[in-house]
């Protein structure tokens, strides 16, 4: 019998799906045989489908540009006010339908993960082999089944929580479950991945104990803010990003010598040092990444205009090498180039996104990094400076270290003798992040959490897209798709 996750089974019920969709349904991760999860390659193998599930190029996960397109209700990324971008739109405006391709492939995409990850967690207590290698099958499961509910919860809020391994009628009638209900999980099963895995990851596309500590940080970081406004978290916060930082180079970590390093996006790459966690992609069948090239260029170089900067926050952001590494200012492949003020958005666009040699393609072989070193510091020097006792001298050195790479030469290091108060020291953390990870998934969840949606959106440019609508809360969270909602009431 199919050994299927319940929730995947039963949105291809809801979804109205033909026998033949059904039938050719990608099966990677989906097991036969009562006894197949017996074997260590048969674990190993339901891993793979929770993998694939984060890493399909078009249809679901983070190897498309579906995930940046969802945090468009930020400051730092836009798109283009007509053409073929109504999906995208609907994040800048406030306005996010429930038929939504670009949000419904993120959601798709975490619970199919969460479908290999459940056959791994529910069935590895029968499995023979080597403990160690299975152990470490079972870290990495934990490890994907929190950061595709981490991802969920963040965007919906309340949403199905999916635990069973096999296919059961009761599915047609799950009911959302509260964000706490989610975190509880998240932590747990990251905590078991913190156990289970090794310092080293066995390949660049894989968690390693760092990882999942980083990611604990992270979580914990969040649960502080909205909506659980857990503030005790703060310091769990700091202890666990500390953990990362003192044992760096045990998990292989770095925060590189230059900005342009982590985005010199050569194809020959397998990924950087500074990369805690990312998700691989290839040039074969239907995992090319699609979140590098074409998506990112403008018009005038081939390109789709899906995504580029936001005026007011390309104009205020601080001159150096990051932000020389973070914008493409001038366009055209060959010849004469022009400025993006001449350019038909007039916009400058991201650059952390184009292929080394400006190569003017829709996919590439390289990875989505979905979490960098240099977001381990933010979250410590953050987190202690809300935490008790206020920003200590290790939460100042976290933060000079990216502030200085990234601006101009013979910028001042902050420090305790500037007077700050832990407030404002935990303010100039966050613009900062917003600098760095401008484009890389980060400022929307970080206006989120601090309840800073509105008053980010009220700071636009007039000649950046406009919310439709005032914004509430209620516009911090998606609403569910419809191909679930409309035939399960209990998820309206």
């Amino acid at each position: 019998m199919k050994k299927i996750n319940t929730f995947l089974l039963a949105a291809l019920l809801l979804s109205g799906a033909s026998c033949k969709d059904y039938l050719e349904e990608d099966t990677t991760g989906l097991l036969y045989g009562n006894n197949v999860l017996s074997t260590q390659d048969g674990l190993e193998s339901a891993l793979t489908g929770a993998y694939k599930g984060l890493a399909s190029q078009w249809s679901r996960g983070f190897i498309h540009p579906s995930a940046n397109a969802a945090t468009l209700g930020s400051d730092d990324v836009t798109t283009h006010p007509a053409s073929n971008k109504a999906d995208w739109r609907e994040f800048d405006q406030f306005n996010v339908s429930t038929t939504n391709q670009r949000s419904n492939a993120v959601y798709n995409g975490c619970y199919k993960a969460i479908q290999g990850a459940n056959n791994v967690i529910n069935n590895y207590e029968k499995t023979v082999g080597d403990k160690a290698a299975i152990d470490i099958i079972v870290g990495e499961a934990h490890f994907i089944r929190a950061f595709s509910y981490y991802w969920l919860t963040r965007f919906w809020g309340n949403i199905p929580l999916v635990l069973a391994g096999e296919y059961s009628a009761d599915l047609l009638s799950i009911g959302k479950s509260t964000p706490e209900q989610v975190y509880e999980l998240i932590v747990a099963d990251l905590k078991v991945a913190e156990t289970n895995l090794p310092n080293n990851k066995r390949d660049p596309g894989r968690p390693n104990k760092g990882s999942a500590k980083a990611y604990l940080a992270d979580v914990y970081l969040t649960m502080a803010g909205w909506p659980l406004k857990q503030t005790d978290k703060y310091d769990l916060a700091a202890a666990k990003a500390k953990e990362v930082i003192d044992n760096k180079a045990a998990y292989g970590f770095q925060l590189l010598p230059t900005f342009a390093a982590v985005f010199e996006n050569d194809p020959a790459s397998t990924g950087t040092a500074e990369a805690v966690f990312q998700i691989n992609g290839f040039t074969s069948g239907d995992s090319g990444n699609s979140t590098y090239g074409l998506t990112t260029m403008p018009g005038e170089e081939g390109g789709w205009d899906d995504m580029y900067a936001e005026l007011n926050f390309f104009n205020n952001f601080p001159a150096g090498p990051r932000k020389d590494a973070t914008f493409r200012t001038e366009f055209g492949l060959s010849g004469t180039k022009i400025p993006w003020q001449n350019s038909l958005t007039k916009h400058p666009y991201y650059k952390k996104w184009y292929i080394k040699g400006d190569i003017s393609t829709y996919q590439a072989s390289l990875p989505s990094v979905m979490m960098r070193y240099a977001h381990v510091l933010t979250i410590y020097a953050e987190a202690k400076a809300r935490g008790t006792g206020g920003p200590d001298q290790a939460a100042y050195d976290a933060l000079n270290q990216i502030r200085l790479r990234g601006r101009v030469a013979g910028t001042k290091p902050l420090s305790a003798a500037d007077g700050l108060t832990a407030a404002r020291f935990a303010d100039e953390v966050v613009q900062e992040r917003a600098w760095e990870f401008a484009c890389e998934r980060t400022r929307w969840f970080d206006l989120v959490r601090l309840e800073k949606v509105e008053e980010a959106n009220a700071n636009k440019s007039p000649d950046d897209l406009q919310p439709i609508r005032a914004i509430t809360k209620a516009n911090y969270w998606f609403p569910l798709p419809y191909s679930d909602t409309s035939l399960n009431p209990n998820l309206n």
